[in-house]
């Protein structure tokens, strides 16, 4: 049995002398966060200029405008902002550079898809994780979708390391040391599989910003706006990893990614990728709610004095809700040729057997070799190897299960075969 961790102080932190060093260290040195700065910032990283289409400005300046109206925060969360969207600038400097100098990346076709959507904390990562061991597919690994194209001025390395994996490595050993509990929520080791909306945010797009920071003004900004734009940018991105593949001599080779923020673009995902397969998981809301306010919550200590569990709570259980109402109203519009439906006990239980399902829907046939890879995984792998978090909703949030899962009644209505637990 995984070790069981309850964290007993996560609304009054018991902070450690490494974690009050870096406060510390923030508050004698603040950094100021401006459009200006950041730009400047990618800039100098990559001795580039050309940003591109001019529409991502306003985006950028709404989240910096946000994030800095938050008086509560500490210096080194605006620290901590800073680095991601200096490496969002950055990335976008070094995309458009890659476009510029090889138009032909925009030709390199990208074929039936399959595209894991669901809930945060609902089993996404762990499917893709399964499906992505199968080597006749490709996906995306924190390391590269950190850093979808290598900067000229970064020289290899010695040891031929790439260094953005290097870079990967050392930002996932030195959280682990920052917040020892991360890696028992959300572990985020270089080569782990990663979200493909992350190849949105060099054009300041997606709902991902919620998550660095919570941004009700961002929220709304991109509730209201089409991300279809957005979703043909991260497309592109795609294209320029498997153009690079293919300069490397590596094989083309399907892709498959996952996402969260799918859930509520279901139109949109199907317009930028109309041959795709999609397959959606389905968990518990509160199970999922209670998973991501505990971690947020862990996460900020750092950042403020104190931890502000009803507003985690109230911005989360609001964000889960506009997701689930989305995937209610627009689940028809994927069809049964296209889309399986993956409940997270079911998945669970045997997840081998629904990798089998996801990959029989795809097309793909089953080889000794694929399922050897995919328990090669769960063997290296083991779910719980970091211990596992004991959560306490009612205790550190003030609401019972049973309270708050009657806020989702339509949810388990529109979708009978998910189990409504007994609490």
């Amino acid at each position: 049995m995984p070790n069981r961790i309850d964290i007993d102080d996560l609304l009054a932190p018991r902070l450690t002398e490494r974690q009050r060093q870096m406060i510390a260290a923030a508050e004698a040195h603040p950094i100021e966060l401006t459009e200006e700065v950041v730009l400047r910032a990618a800039q100098a990283a990559t001795g580039l200029s050309d940003f591109g289409a001019a529409d991502f400005h306003e985006r950028l300046r709404r989240l910096i405008d946000e994030w800095t109206a938050d008086k509560r925060a500490r210096a080194l969360k605006r620290a901590f902002l800073m680095r991601y969207l200096v490496r969002y600038a950055s990335n976008r400097l070094l995309i458009r550079d890659v476009l510029k100098r090889h138009p032909e990346i925009h030709d390199e076709p990208i074929e039936r898809p399959i595209i894991v959507v669901g809930l945060p904390r609902s089993g996404t990562t762990h499917l893709l994780n399964l499906l992505g061991a199968d080597t006749r597919l490709r996906s995306t690994p924190l390391w590269e979708i950190n850093e979808p194209v290598p900067n000229p001025l970064e020289p290899p390395r010695a040891d031929g390391v790439d260094p953005r994996y290097a870079r990967a490595a050392e930002q996932w050993e030195a959280s682990q040391k920052s917040n020892p509990l991360s890696a028992a929520m959300h572990p985020m080791e270089p080569d782990h599989f990663h979200e493909d909306l992350e190849l949105m945010c060099p054009d300041f797009a997606s709902y991902n910003f919620e998550w660095i920071a919570r941004s009700p003004k961002w929220r709304d900004y991109y509730l209201s706006t089409d991300q279809t734009p957005h979703y043909q940018y991260m497309k592109t991105a795609l294209k320029i990893l498997q153009w690079r593949d293919v300069q490397a001599g590596k094989p083309r080779k399907r892709w498959v990614t996952k996402c969260p923020q799918h859930l509520e673009q279901l139109p949109v995902l199907q317009k930028v990728f109309p041959d795709a397969i999609v397959a959606i998981t389905y968990r518990d809301p509160v199970e999922v709610i209670q998973s991501a306010v505990t971690m947020l919550a862990y996460g900020e200590r750092m950042f403020y004095p104190d931890i502000d569990a009803a507003g985690l709570l109230g911005y989360w259980t609001d964000r889960i809700e506009r997701l689930l109402r989305a995937c209610v109203r627009d689940r028809r519009l994927w069809p049964e040729t296209q889309s399986i439906d993956v409940p997270f006990e079911t998945f669970m239980v045997d997840d081998l057997a629904i990798v089998r399902q996801v990959r029989a829907k795809a097309g793909l046939p089953e080889t000794e070799t694929a399922d050897r890879e995919v328990m090669d995984f769960i063997a290296r792998h083991r779910r719980g190897r970091y211990g596992q978090v004991v959560y306490k909703l009612e205790r550190d949030f003030g609401v019972s299960p049973e309270e708050l899962r009657k806020r989702f009644d339509f949810y388990f209505d529109a979708f009978p075969f998910l189990r409504r637990p007994k609490d």
